[in-house]
């Protein structure tokens, strides 16, 4: 599938999904936004992916938010149809893990785009921040649900209504990634993080991933309902029996997905 401004790689199966809009840091337009829809479905239909990595080309900016021209053309329609939020929802129902390597500025719509993933490494050079309210508008694409989520809601308002920049430093320290890495090695990092999910059981990984997904959005009774269905599964399928023989054989398993 041709694309103009985005990459799609895979390889040992880890894909990448590459923003590549270099000339304005990365920013997501209406043509990037659908670009970026159609890898994910064929992404998600190709069993040669175990993990996702989304990352931005260049070294300055995963994604520098919202193109501001795009912003500006926008109406009350437009802002109803949720652009980059029904991308955003995409990235988070992905089937399988994905990694946001952030290797710069994550502003607006890039650091929404980040929320949206399961784990976040980013460069010792990256920056987050939500600006938008400096525009006259609000976050639309999940970071007034998802940060409140990830960071607590202390700093969720902080960082929405004051429109700071932060450092990764800072954003490791309030949770929002993972771990730091140096800005050359930031692809190896992320890629020895996706190596160490696809040694997991596939199907596992993905029930884990619908779980905790869930937990954030239904009440506590419901989500341990979904863990015991989740792992009722688990304990039917072929991965469960590699796995544990493995273990006792003390072998590496060779897990299926099934």
């Amino acid at each position: 599938m041709a694309y103009t401004n985005i990459r799609v790689d895979i390889s040992e199966s880890i894909a990448t999904l590459t923003i590549d809009r270099p000339s304005v840091k990365n920013a997501l337009d209406l043509e990037t936004v659908q670009e970026c829809g159609r890898a994910l479905d064929a992404l998600a239909a190709d069993a040669r992916v175990g993990v996702l990595i989304v990352t931005g080309a260049g070294d300055s900016s995963f994604v520098s938010g919202a193109d501001i021209n795009d912003i500006r053309a926008r109406g009350r329609h437009e802002g109803l149809a949720a652009i980059n939020s029904s991308l955003f929802a995409q990235v988070e129902r992905f089937p399988r893990p994905t990694i946001a390597a952030i290797n710069g500025y994550a502003l607006g719509g890039g650091c929404e785009l980040a929320l949206a993933c399961d784990v976040r490494v980013a460069s010792d050079s990256a920056k987050f921040g939500q600006p938008e309210l400096g525009l006259g508008i609000i976050p639309g694409a999940g970071a007034t649900q998802r940060l409140p989520r990830i960071v607590g809601l202390g700093w969720a308002k902080h960082l929405v209504l004051t429109g700071e920049i932060i450092d990764a430093k800072q954003a490791l320290e309030i949770g929002l990634i993972t771990a730091i890495a140096p800005a050359g090695q930031l692809q190896i990092r992320a890629r020895e993080l996706a190596r160490r999910i696809l040694r997991q059981g596939p199907l596992a990984a993905r029930l884990a991933k619908l779980a905790l997904n869930a937990s954030s959005r239904v009440d506590l009774d419901s989500g341990l309902l979904i863990e015991t269905l989740a792992q009722a599964i688990c304990y039917s399928s072929d991965d469960k029996m590699e796995g544990t023989s493995a273990f006792l054989e003390k072998r590496k398993p060779k897990f299926t997905g099934s």
